[in-house]
């Protein structure tokens, strides 16, 4: 799957790592719910943090549709709450 990291890039990973994204934007989601700043950033950080280290980055000049769209690591509690949809950032 192709994920971009808005402001950053897009990073190519294995399927095989969407379980651990899932539990990561899940955790995400609830804490957006509850209104916990502190929380939402430690969490967006770990998720950014771990397609960051599970992926594989593409070139710059590489434009690839992405099959996921995360938010800047500065992005807002209030941007990301706009980005998301019944699920999180990730479907499933």
């Amino acid at each position: 799957m192709i994920v971009r990291i808005m402001g950053e890039g897009q990073q190519k990973l294995a399927d095989s790592h969407f379980a651990e994204l899932n539990a990561l934007d899940d955790e995400l989601l609830a804490e957006m719910e509850s209104g916990d700043e502190e929380g939402f950033r430690r969490t967006l950080g770990a998720l950014l943090d771990a397609v960051r280290r599970l992926g594989e980055p593409l070139p710059d000049d590489a434009l690839e549709p992405s099959e996921l769209i995360l938010p800047s690591p500065d992005a807002t509690l209030d941007e990301v709450r706009e980005m998301l949809s019944d699920g999180g950032l990730i479907p499933g």
